[in-house]
């Protein structure tokens, strides 16, 4: 399976997650963000239905990789994710056992596992998944994401070093204001923020988004 960046050493990836609306997705690949995230599970504060989003999710066909974020979505629902044409990854972002992703990755699914991450203990278990992205987030087991909990960044830098042919995006708390040093402390692929570029959740300030691509770069 492919990962979800095309990886360039000089460049750190970035992925906006929790857009709502066409015209913010389409701003914010404007302003030059790498991926975009969608959240598909109903209880999240950035939940938008499949229907309603893809008119618009079908428009941005070609532009930058569009990411499902779902969580322990059933196998339908996630082929009706996929073959709706709107989705060209699905995150995995639940209590998904390996032996699931393995099975989904075997039907065709382009999916990638995210997981929080709260010692090395829960970090060494990621090993035990088949999946060439991975998504370190701060461990926060009722929210699935988007809490804007940081998560421990040695923990990241470690996973980099231990799986250098894995795609590592660090997610978790990240901000205009603190995301430069993490890259500096990590070096991961990607980094993935929600809540530290919005003004309210599920709406982006675009001058937040700017500011956060610009400093993810900086390094």
């Amino acid at each position: 399976m492919n990962p979800l960046f095309r990886h360039d050493l000089n460049r750190t990836a970035v992925k906006i997650c929790g857009i709502t609306t066409g015209d913010q997705a389409s701003a914010i690949i404007e302003l030059g963000a790498d991926a975009l995230g969608i959240n598909f599970w109903p209880e999240s504060k950035r939940y938008i239905a499949l229907p309603e989003a893809l008119p618009w999710l079908l428009d941005l066909t070609g532009t930058v990789p569009r990411v499902a974020v779902t969580v322990n979505a059933t196998d339908e629902e996630l082929l009706a994710i996929y073959e709706s044409g709107g989705i060209d990854f699905i995150q995995l972002h639940g209590d998904e056992t390996p032996d699931r992703v393995s099975s989904l990755t075997q039907q065709g699914l382009p999916v990638f596992k995210a997981m929080g991450v709260k010692d090395r203990a829960m970090l060494e278990s990621a090993a035990d998944y088949e999946s060439p992205t991975l998504l370190l987030d701060a461990y926060a087991p009722t929210e699935y994401g988007g809490s804007g909990e940081m998560m421990d960044w040695s923990l990241g830098a470690k996973a980099v070093g231990q799986w250098p042919d894995r795609q590592i995006i660090l997610a978790g708390g990240l901000k205009p204001d603190n995301v430069a040093e993490a890259v500096r402390q990590v070096h991961p692929v990607g980094v993935d923020v929600a809540s530290g570029v919005e003004s309210s959740p599920g709406v982006k300030d675009l001058d937040l988004v700017k500011a956060f691509l610009e400093a993810a770069r900086s390094t």
